[in-house]
């Protein structure tokens, strides 16, 4: 039996899994590490902390699925997407803190990019809004704010990579400097039309050319891993962001097809084929997957804060231990009571990309409490969603297109919460017996590119179902409530 080894490097915790040739999970090792808050709206890692864990991750999970190294085929890499790395090309150190996708401080200068009439410019080359969100802006933060960088940069010095790029590097011992066409297509310097970097781009950012890295297919020779890691050199054959490769793993392949998925925050991709569309209502036109040499597209919407509005529940409020006890609670809540949370944390995403507003409460009585809030923490996940959907509607012709939205990601384990989405969405929402979508997309791009894994086709077949939610929700009901939730961000809004 050969295997593949799924890196999932996420923003909260990085995992490791072993598949096996039919795509099923044979062990799993999983290890948090810090987050770092500078100030308000600031988030980062320490670029070592990602390093540590997906080599401590990657020895136990072999360890436990009691295999030897010589059996893995290859490797996959998944990662949290936009986090930006810059290091010396000599040492290997960082030059600052990882500044993750979460972190708000370039808001001024993309206002200012906007100001200068740069918006439809960036909209049309890179398929992205003018947002602290993507890399470019927090890439040019570094060069100007840690002494001595850009004169480095300028010099050849450093490198610039998202997660996956930095994890590659560091596997292959500085061999590869290479990333894939779905992070490309998030850094907001590269030009997902015509497939390379963007020179214009890269000028009014002031970012030399030679930071950035060669940009592949997803399933591609992405260079092997130091021999000393593992126990022999093991290729990298599969790299996709973490949103690209859940799109991957739940099948969405045709046209039409939807999926969200459910972690720290919630994301929604809209497969609209090899035609790039442009968003009217401010959604990400990005790149869903690239096979031999040929993008497919998608249009995404993001929400910041989903799942990680559970852990605000349990590590700010201290409310709950687990994120498995916000259904019990919500199961109690009084129905009476119309408690709306907006958890604009860190900004609100699409389809209002507002970086500055911040969280609020409204609806709260004095019977309000914590069956309440956690009753509105899970239905706000539903309201964004159905934001997201209502503008890829308005944005994309559904003739044809699946009626049905496929969920994954920790969240979507809850049947509260996905009742819920349901109901609120009034459309199916179907849950795959493989939660770990992400894992698997990407164990999938590794596995085929190695020849030891199905097709395409032969994949999406076996795509199984694990349960169904259908809309039961009074129309009536759905509406009124729907309204208190638009009621509610445009006062969080103009707050």
């Amino acid at each position: 039996m050969k295997y593949v080894l799924a890196i999932d490097q996420g923003t909260t915790s990085t995992r490791a899994i072993i598949f096996d040739q039919s795509l099923n999970v044979i062990a799993t090792a999983q290890e948090e590490f810090p987050q770092i808050f500078p100030q308000s709206g600031w988030v980062e890692h320490d670029p070592n902390d990602l390093w540590s864990t997906t080599a401590g991750t990657c020895r136990a999970v072999i360890e436990r699925a009691n295999i030897g190294a010589e059996n893995i085929v290859s490797i996959g890499i998944t990662n949290q997407r936009e986090t930006t790395i810059v290091w010396d090309r000599n040492t290997g150190q960082p030059l600052h803190n990882a500044i993750v996708w979460q972190d708000r401080r370039t808001a001024d200068f993309c206002k200012e990019l906007s100001a200068a009439g740069h918006g439809d410019m960036f909209a049309d080359r890179t398929g992205l809004l003018l947002d602290p969100y993507f890399s470019g802006t927090k890439l040019k933060w570094i060069l100007d704010n840690v002494e001595g960088a850009r004169a480095k940069a300028q010099n050849g010095d450093l490198l610039f990579g998202t997660v996956d790029t930095y994890l590659i590097w560091k596997l292959t011992g500085g061999a590869s400097h290479v990333t894939d066409a779905t992070n490309a297509a998030r850094t907001m310097l590269y030009d997902i039309r015509k497939g390379r970097w963007s020179e214009t781009i890269c000028d009014l950012f002031d970012i030399p050319m030679s930071m950035l890295p060669q940009v592949k297919d997803s399933a591609a020779d992405f260079g092997e891993s130091r021999a000393d890691l593992f126990g022999r050199p093991i290729p990298i054959c599969g790299v996709a962001g973490d949103q690209q490769a859940a799109t991957i793993g739940q099948a969405c392949f045709e046209p039409g097809m939807m999926k969200s998925t459910y972690g720290t925050g919630c994301f929604a991709l809209l497969n609209t084929g090899d035609t790039p569309v442009k968003s009217n209502n401010r959604l990400l036109t990005t790149i869903a997957y690239q096979l031999d040499g040929k993008p497919t597209y998608a249009l995404e919407g993001s929400i910041f804060v989903a799942g990680a509005v559970v852990q605000w529940l349990r590590d700010g409020l201290k409310m709950i231990r687990d994120a498995s006890e916000t259904q019990g609670l919500a199961e109690g809540a009084d129905d009476t009571q119309s408690v709306v949370l907006v958890p604009a944390f860190t900004g609100l995403g699409a389809p209002y990309w507002n970086p500055e507003c911040r969280g609020a409460i409204y609806g709260l009585t004095r019977n309000s409490g914590p069956n309440e809030l956690a009753k509105a923490a899970l239905e706000s996940v539903g309201y964004q969603t159905r934001d997201l959907l209502d503008a890829m509607r308005a944005d994309w012709s559904t003739e044809g297109a699946t009626a049905v939205l496929r969920v994954d990601g920790g969240m979507s384990a809850s049947d509260w919460a996905m009742q819920f989405l349901a109901d609120i969405i009034d459309a199916p929402v179907d849950r795959p017996q493989v939660l770990e979508t992400t894992a698997l997309g990407v164990a999938w791009l590794a596995g085929m590119k190695a020849g030891i894994m199905p097709g395409q086709q032969e994949f999406a077949q076996q795509w199984a179902l694990d349960r169904q939610f259908t809309a039961n929700m009074a129309d009536d009901i759905r509406d009124q409530k729907y309204a208190d939730w638009r009621r509610a961000v445009a006062c969080t809004l103009e707050y």
